[in-house]
Order: C-alpha cells, then structure tokens, then sequence
C-alpha cells in the first residue's frame, strides 16, 4: 500500500459506561503514545453517564491537544429529555474545540455555524450532504451500512464541496439507539433506576440466540454488532475514493497497538496480511466483519480484497 498522507486516522468518542479514572488513563496513554491524528471526546450514548467524567474533559482536551491530536466533542445520538437538550445546545454554542452533531436537535442549535456531521446522522447519499453543507457541515461521517459503491458517491460528494468524509473502519457497528434501555431491563432494572449496571460491561453485554450463538451487543440504549467492524484490507480502496478520515472505535482492547497497525498499514510499512494478523492477535477471539461494505449482512466476514 503506497504511503497516503492525506488520510487522517481518528479515534471515535467512548461508547460505554467506562469509569472516570479509565477514560483518564485511556486518553493519557492515546496522547502520549498513539498515531492518530484526531480524538472524538463526549458522552454519545446515555446522558447519564455524563456527569461521570465531564469534569476531565478541560484536562483531557489540553493533554491531547499539546501532543498535537485535534479535538472534536461530540452531541449525544439521542435527544429526547430537557436536559439532553440543554447539554447538546451548551456544546453547540461552542467555538472551541471541534463539534460534533449526531441528532437533530443539534443541528438545529448549530445551523449556519461550522460543524461534523457524526455517524448517528442519516448521511446515506449526496443530496443529503450537499444539504448539510448548506448548513455549515464542514466533515460528515458516513454510516456503517453503506456499501463500497455509496461511500465512493458519498466521498466524492464531499470532495466536489470542500468538506470531509470519514468511514469507520475498526470497532463494534452501532446498529440502533433506543428510547428504552435494555441494559437496564435486562438486569429487572427500570431506565431510571439502571444504577448505573451498564458499568459492568467494558465492552458491552453480550446477547446470544436461542442456540446459544452470540449475535449483538447493548450498551444502554444502543444496540451494535457482536462482531468489530475491520476494514484493513480496504483501506487502499477506501482512500483511493476519496475518504479522507479513516475512524477507529474505542474497544476494550489495546486500542495504542490497534491504532499502530492501521498506521502502519497507511504508511505502508507492512503488508497487509501481516497487519492482519497482529490485529487478530490484539483483538483475541472476537469475530471481523465486513459484510456492509461489500452489500451483504453486515455480520458477514468476506474474502479480504487486498490481494484483488
């Protein structure tokens, strides 16, 4: 793979109920010692869990700023209480740093101002983009279900108006956000009452089908895939049509290493197969999949096509 300097490598914003003191200790260790090149900071998923870690986010903007990482803040996905409100109108009001919108209730508050469109945004096609951009989207980021042929469309969109795409290329898919928490019901807990049980998942609960294979995880009202997403293998194809922000999402995995292989890959510094087998080896037993960006079921491992 030919060394690609444009493509920037970012780290999305923590899905889960992680504890303060490890979100400190996770971003200390990205700033001091991972090659990306942006960092998603917020709370996405459950309003709640926001007062757990908001106090750090002064310092954890300034430690990763000083080691020369761009910092965007990210709006929750979903937005249906007055607080929520509230917090996602305080972050649109922003002009420092970065924002990113992923409901439309933060659109509304940043319409006109510079802004990311994140992944919970239903960006699917160019009509879409060339109407966010018309609302000051400066960079979108793509959803997981689209296929190589629509990121290509999508990517080149973009580029015709001046903005950034980006593509999820490692970690869980988000499959859906919920007005109800099955994490909490799941425990016989009330959404109110959760006390907080999703904690006890670092890499969210896992659900298994009724023959006892593992299909899907919950992580509080969010629903994503059993599998990590890896798009290694496509990287080469993913740049060369016009994505220019590669995303990796935050697992309870050595997430420094993780961040190494896809920039070695991008530097070309080894070959992909090889890098392919260092992330397994990261990533232990749980499965890849790739099957969105080929058109398939989104669970689905296709034959790599780095050797195409």
């Amino acid at each position: 793979m030919a060394v690609n300097e444009m493509a920037k490598l970012t780290l999305g914003p923590i899905a889960y109920h992680w504890s303060a003191e490890e979100r400190r200790d996770f971003y200390f260790r990205i700033a001091d010692e991972a090659p990306v090149d942006e960092v998603y900071l917020g709370e996405v998923i459950c309003s709640k869990r926001a007062p757990f870690h908001e106090a750090d986010l002064p310092t954890l903007i300034e430690r990763l700023e000083q080691a020369g990482k761009t910092v965007i803040l990210s709006t929750l996905a979903e937005v249906m209480l007055k607080r929520e409100r509230k917090a996602t109108a305080e972050i649109a009001s922003m002009d420092t740093p970065e924002i990113e919108i992923n409901n439309a209730a933060g659109l509304y508050e940043r319409a006109g101002r510079p802004h990311r469109v994140g992944p919970f945004m239903n960006a699917y096609n160019e009509a879409t983009i060339a109407w966010m951009a018309g609302q000051g989207a400066t960079h979108v980021s793509l959803p997981c279900e689209l296929p190589a042929s629509a990121i290509r469309v999508a990517a080149q969109s973009a580029k015709d108006l001046g903005i950034g795409a980006e593509v999820q290329v490692f970690g869980r898919a988000s499959l859906a956000v919920s007005a109800r928490c099955y994490h909490a019901r799941a425990h016989g807990r009330t959404k109110d009452n959760c006390q907080f049980v999703c904690e006890q998942d670092r890499d969210g609960m896992p659900l298994r089908t009724t023959d006892d294979r593992p299909i899907l995880r919950v992580n509080g009202i969010q629903t994503q895939s059993e599998s990590y997403v890896d798009l290694l293998p496509e990287l080469d194809r993913l740049v060369a049509d016009g994505v220019t922000h590669l995303r990796l999402m935050p697992q309870a995995v050595d997430m420094v290493s993780v961040a190494a292989v896809f920039h070695s890959v991008l530097r070309g510094a080894i070959a992909v197969d090889e890098a392919e087998a260092m992330l397994r080896g990261i990533c232990g037993e749980v499965a890849f999949s790739n099957g969105y960006y080929y058109g398939e079921a989104g669970y689905r491992r296709v034959a790599s096509a780095a050797s195409s």
